[in-house]
C-alpha cells in the first residue's frame, strides 16, 4: 500500500526535484512543473512517452497541454497527497524531457 510522504522524508525526496524546476502546489499536497518543447509535435511525443510510464506504474499525472507547453501536477489521490510514486514519476518525466 502506498503511503503519503512522511515529514522525515519530504525534504530528502522533494528538495532535488525543487532544484530542477518542480514546485509545491498552493492549497494542496502536490508538485507541479511546466515543460516547454520546440513545438507541438515534440510536446505530444513527450506526453506519449510519459503516458506509457504512467500506465505501467498505474500513476497518472494531471496535465494540460497548449501548443509546445505541458503543465504537469503530481499527487497520489489514494493517499491524499504526495507519495514516493510522485517522486518516481517526476524523475522519469524529467529524464524523458532531457
Amino acid at each position: 500500500m502506498m503511503e503519503k510522504l512522511s515529514d522525515e522524508t519530504r525534504a530528502t525526496l522533494l528538495d532535488p526535484l525543487l532544484a530542477t524546476g518542480w514546485a509545491l502546489t498552493d492549497g494542496r499536497d502536490a508538485i507541479h512543473k511546466t515543460f516547454e518543447f520546440n513545438d507541438f509535435v515534440d510536446a505530444f511525443a513527450w506526453m506519449t512517452r510519459a503516458a506509457i510510464w504512467a500506465e505501467k506504474w498505474d500513476h497518472h499525472p494531471e496535465w494540460f497541454n497548449v501548443y509546445k507547453r505541458v503543465e504537469v501536477t503530481l499527487t497520489t489521490h489514494d493517499v491524499g497527497g504526495l507519495s514516493t510514486l510522485d517522486v518516481k514519476l517526476a524523475r522519469k518525466l524529467d529524464s524523458l524531457a532531457g
